[in-house]
């Protein structure tokens, strides 16, 4: 025999057997609720002062009688998972409200989380019979930002809808629309940045930079949302209610996943994939999951997986618990053994350290061709600056170089080197390095140490810059501080505003005459003699750097 379900302490058994005897009613599966079984549930609800609800099949059928308190009653678990995107639970909620109430936020919410046919609530009179009726359904994707139609019927005794046939027309075009979204194969996500610090206008230039690196990954940015918070949720990072919000949002655009802005703990990444039921990303993994896209040669493969391992070894847990025990055999070795979770995090750290080792080898080697070409004495020239700057577009200007150069973040990740002539006959190499961008992950600058090594035997760095960009200052500043945390500072570096053909000509005299440094367009070929000139100045001249215009 099925059982009620919820808050049944303190019911007589004569009471549970009314509720019980509720399985036996079915309901036109046209309509929300029969009048029958609407008088049966409010004299029930009426007579114990709770909420009663239950859960109808699309046959009519009842699959789960609930009771609530006064105010509320909690659903059994029906699957907190998703159905699925383009169709419905197939269970429809139809409850009491003790004080005819309209729908309440937590009857939209389970409405949408669980995606039932409809959530219906059914006000008690004070007779104990059933009164006027609110319902609810789902709605797709819409420009008004609505996630469901409400309306309200004066009577269960009247005329209702077909309901039905609504929720054929309402799966039909949630069908349409998953099939238009599924033409462009790519994930589609949702942007989150929390603002902690008051400065939204940092804030909002971080989470444009954001959706620059979702577009590079080849992630749809659906929707973006920041948050002004005093400090961060120890939990969730954002409040629970910015998350129920996200969680409907997500629902209704057919979201893939989160992206956040912030870096999340490992705790907080997995409660907030419990609760979404969404893959979960932040600004980190994004970075790496690009690089991982980017790395071509067999180096930067390795550097990128040691990045990514070092970031994923604390955020382990153990997945299964049928698996949380191996038994061990012989002597010494009976007893529990070692977690499943301690194996995987074993070898995680073994794979790590062969990395490490091979690594040291490619640095080794690094090492030996810089010495050959100190003992050349060839200058080296190193670009280096934030990314998606023009530090390929220059090189290629420079050199005639084919080098992959495309209006995207880390476009290119392998470090290039190319041999430069100077007038009077005089040869340098000009490297191209990987970009820098604003809290570059400990680990990936770790990983990546054998090609930024290139930089510390460089006669000169040439910090390029995109002028036209309005978050150029904290562009300087984060290459600056990355460089500083890489020992670079002391080396004469010259500042090259790129792309200054999108510039007044006032604006770009303000700039040099304010920063010091030579202006450019890498794309058009403008400024490079006068650049050449300056490096070749500061290159060869005896005590020329001082002019450079050192940062």
């Amino acid at each position: 025999m099925k059982e009620i379900y919820g808050n049944t302490l303190g019911l007589k058994s004569s009471e549970q057997q009314r509720l019980r005897n509720t399985f036996r009613r079915r309901v036109d599966p046209r309509e929300i609720v029969s009048a029958e079984l609407a008088r049966h549930l409010t004299e029930l609800s009426h007579e114990l002062n709770r909420q009663v609800g239950v859960l109808i099949n699309r046959k009519g059928d009842i699959e789960h009688v609930v009771v609530g308190n006064a105010h509320k009653l909690e659903l059994p678990d029906i699957g907190r998972a998703r159905a699925g995107q383009i169709r419905l639970r197939g269970l429809r909620l139809v409850h009491t409200h003790l004080k005819s109430e309209p729908l309440t936020k937590d009857d939209l919410t389970d409405l949408a989380l669980l995606r039932l046919d409809c959530v219906a609530a059914v006000g008690v009179g004070n007779d104990g019979l059933p009164g006027v009726m609110h319902w609810a359904y789902l709605v797709p994707e819409n420009g008004s930002g609505e996630f469901w139609h409400v309306s309200t019927l004066p009577s269960v005794h009247g005329e209702q809808p077909d309901l039905l046939a609504t929720l054929d027309a309402l799966e039909e075009e949630l069908n349409r629309k998953a099939a238009a979204r599924t033409v462009s194969g790519k994930e589609r996500a949702i942007l989150v940045a929390v603002c902690l610090d008051g400065n939204r206008a940092r804030a909002e230039s971080s989470l444009a930079e954001l959706k620059e690196l979702a577009r590079t990954a080849g992630v749809e940015v659906v929707d973006s949302v920041l948050q002004m918070k005093r400090e961060a949720d120890p939990r969730y990072l954002i409040g629970r209610g910015k998350l129920e919000d996200l969680n409907l949002r997500s629902m209704q655009s057919m979201v893939d996943l989160l992206i956040f802005d912030k870096d999340l703990t490992p705790s907080q990444g997995r409660h907030i994939g419990d609760a979404t039921s969404l893959k979960i990303l932040d600004r980190t993994q994004l970075i790496l999951d690009i690089f991982a896209q980017r790395a071509q040669t067999a180096e930067g493969k390795l550097q990128v997986e040691l990045a990514q391992l070092k970031y994923r070894l604390p955020r382990l847990v153990q997945g299964d618990d049928s698996l949380s025990r191996l038994m061990g055999g012989g002597v010494g070795g009976r007893g529990p053994g070692e977690t499943k979770l301690e194996i995987d995090r074993r070898r995680v750290r073994e794979r790590i350290t062969n990395l490490e080792r091979r690594i040291d080898v490619i640095s080794r080697e690094r090492s030996v061709r810089r010495a050959q070409r100190n003992r050349r004495e060839v200058p080296v020239i190193s670009i280096v600056g934030y990314t998606n700057a023009g530090k390929s577009t220059l090189l290629n200007a420079i050199t005639n170089a084919e080098v992959l150069a495309e209006d995207k973040l880390f476009a290119t990740l392998d470090p290039t080197s190319r041999r430069l002539r100077f007038p009077q006959e005089r040869e340098v190499i000009i490297t191209d390095t990987v970009g820098f961008i604003r809290d570059l992950p400990k680990d990936l600058v770790a990983a990546f140490r054998a090609t930024l090594e290139e930089l510390y035997d460089a006669s000169l760095l040439l910090h390029v810059v995109d002028a036209s960009d309005p978050a150029r200052d904290d562009q300087v500043e984060a290459v600056e501080k990355i460089l500083q945390s890489l020992g670079l500072t002391e080396k004469p570096r010259l500042m090259v505003w790129n792309k200054a053909d999108q510039l007044t000509a006032d604006e770009v005299e303000t700039l040099l005459r304010s920063q010091g440094g030579v202006a450019i367009s890498a794309v058009k070929r403008e400024g490079l003699a006068t650049l050449l000139a300056k490096a070749d100045t500061t290159l060869f001249a005896e005590g020329a750097s001082e002019s450079i215009g050192v940062v």
